[in-house]
């Protein structure tokens, strides 16, 4: 379940969603007081950075379940 390259394109959906957001609401709002429905491009964003968030906690939360498995050496004394 270690897969390196699902986790750097989650966090590159991530920011990438989040800059967009940041840039294309700021000109929007700028621009246009009432900016109306929510679009397809939006939806389309959120669930994006929804599914991102999930497969990185998914990775991140397997990782925890594999150290917290791993049994602990008691300590010998010297």
């Amino acid at each position: 379940m270690h897969e390196p390259q699902l986790l750097i394109s989650g966090i590159t959906a991530v920011i990438a969603g989040t800059v967009e957001r940041w840039h294309g609401g700021y000109v929007a709002h700028a621009t246009i007081r009432d900016r109306g429905a929510v679009s397809i491009e939006q939806v389309l964003w959120y669930a994006a950075a929804a599914v991102s968030v999930a497969v990185v906690a998914a990775i991140i939360w397997s990782q925890i379940r594999t150290t917290a498995s791993t049994p602990v050496q008691s300590p010998s004394a010297p």
